[in-house]
């Protein structure tokens, strides 16, 4: 059952996949919406010029059907005289061009925007399969196409069928009246017809847009197999990234307990913390925690430390204060100056004794460290 589960697309499409299928040409898209959109357009632009079209389209045709009869008889008059009616003619009609082009434009943008993908303007061999093609014919979605084409056929035949019913007695007296007056009326029917065509069309597209958009939705879901597949290539595989930061951290440790032997003296609580201290008189400043650690780690501090030759001394509230408030390579912060600057002179001390052969100083106790900066007095 867990298989099956897995296998099924249960998960939402991850942004990166809605990008490779834009990158690829697959966007929502709803043919109903541009059909619509410039019916529309078409409709109302012929209704809001038609003032300003009428008059130079009939100025058009009275000037493409008087021709002087000199020009007959010379072709290139003729040939201009062409050019110049196809002039006036593009003149009438871009005013309308142009907004049926921004019309046609503006559905892809109302659905996901304009895509330019080269990757589907190459061939795909796969559409070619026959059994492919045969499962798109029989697929949910020709079923949904299929609905769509009755539903506006059904409409547009409803409209004629209204229209013709509603004014069959004026559509008859047409073929007797004067062609201006006939024109006139079958402006008005057909003006009409297209008027409730659209608004048809409107309610077919207020169907349309929120299926296109779910049914894109519900191609581009995930099983979880993939989702998985994919989290990993995104972030990579937990286990490897896992195995990267122990070895960082590995690899810092190494560094860090290679500045044990430079050290000037390690601060330890005996049975939990190791805290190394160097101070360049050369750089000046405070000194610095080179290395510390806990459990183990202190107890390889403390050994790399007696291997080296470098003092170690016991001062837990000390060491307990570096180890929780200094990170590496920080200074000592002001408040345990006093206490560090105690152990580096009773470091010094002990160095001048051995070099002189004398008796060891007495390493210091009581050191000032104060109660706020000891995260635990009670530890041993």
């Amino acid at each position: 059952m867990a298989e099956e589960s897995d296998l099924e697309k249960t998960e939402p499409a991850s942004q990166r996949k809605l990008e490779k299928a834009r990158e690829e040409g697959q966007v929502p898209s709803s043919r109903e919406l541009a059909t619509f959109l410039v019916t529309m357009t078409g409709v109302a632009g012929l209704y809001g010029l038609a003032g300003w079209m009428w008059p130079r389209s009939a100025q058009l045709l009275r000037d493409g059907l008087t021709v002087d009869r000199r020009a007959i008889f010379d072709p290139s008059a003729m040939f201009a005289i062409l050019i110049d009616r196809i002039i006036d003619g593009l003149i009438v009609l871009a005013p309308l061009m142009l907004a049926l082009m921004v019309a046609a434009l503006a559905a892809p943008f109302l659905m996901g925007g304009v895509v330019f993908a080269p990757k589907a303007l190459g061939p795909k061999f796969s559409k070619l399969n026959p059994l492919a093609g045969l499962k798109r014919m029989v697929s949910k979605t020709a079923l949904v196409e299929l609905g769509k084409g009755v539903g506006k056929a059904t409409l547009v035949g409803s409209v004629a069928a209204w229209v013709v019913l509603r004014d069959q007695d004026m559509l008859f007296a047409m073929f007797s009246a004067p062609v201006d007056v006939a024109l006139a009326a079958t402006g008005d029917l057909i003006m009409t017809a297209t008027v409730i065509l659209v608004a048809g069309m409107a309610l077919i597209v207020a169907i349309d847009v929120p299926f296109q958009l779910w049914h894109f939705q519900s191609e581009l879901k995930m099983t979880k197999e993939e989702a998985r597949q994919e989290f990993k290539e995104q972030e990579g595989d937990p286990q490897v990234k896992g195995r990267i930061r122990q070895q960082q951290r590995e690899m810092a440790r190494s560094r860090m307990m290679a500045n044990v032997p430079k050290a000037d003296v390690v601060v330890t609580n005996p049975t939990h913390f190791s805290v190394a201290l160097k101070y360049d008189v050369a750089k000046g400043g405070a000194p610095r925690v080179v290395a510390k650690g806990a459990g183990e780690v202190a107890l390889r501090i403390r050994t790399l430390a007696a291997e080296a030759g470098v003092p170690l001394v016991e001062a837990p509230p000390l060491a307990r204060a570096l180890h929780k408030h200094v990170d590496l390579e920080q200074e000592v912060p002001a408040r345990l100056f006093r206490a560090v600057a105690e152990v580096l002179a009773y470091v010094y001390q002990l160095n001048d004794a051995f070099a002189k052969g004398v008796e060891k100083p007495r390493p210091p106790d009581d050191l000032p460290v104060p109660a706020d900066l000891d995260p635990g007095s009670d530890v041993a």
